[in-house]
């Protein structure tokens, strides 16, 4: 199993991004993907979840309407996008497959760097 993430990002203050995550060596509708990130110095922090299956979504509170996550069935791609960037949004996004209340596989990581 992989989880292999698009490489390293650098946007201005208010564009988007959008970070891809292709599974591989699995069913990839058969589990979630979760979206999680770490900023500089600080822990991780959930953002939310997809199901491949049908694109069901959930988004942690904090994220919502600035954060949309969308899945490709014909690729095994997932992907996350972040709208309206400032730059407390600055970390590492990973991407990670969860399984029965743990994370079992994680992709390499994307850094996105906020800065003017």
């Amino acid at each position: 199993v992989q989880l292999v993430q698009s490489g390293t990002e650098l946007r201005n203050p208010g564009a988007s991004v959008k970070v891809s995550c292709k599974a591989s060596g699995y069913t990839f509708i058969r589990y979630y993907i979760d979206w999680v990130r770490q900023a500089p110095g600080q822990g991780l922090e959930w953002m939310g979840r997809i199901d491949p299956e049908n694109g069901g979504t959930k988004y942690a509170q904090k994220f919502q309407g600035r954060v949309t996550f969308t899945a490709d069935t014909s690729t095994s791609t997932a992907y996350v996008e972040l709208s309206s960037l400032r730059s407390e949004d600055t970390a590492k996004y990973y991407c990670a497959r969860y399984t029965r209340g743990w994370y079992e596989y994680w992709g390499q990581g994307t850094q996105v760097t906020v800065s003017s």
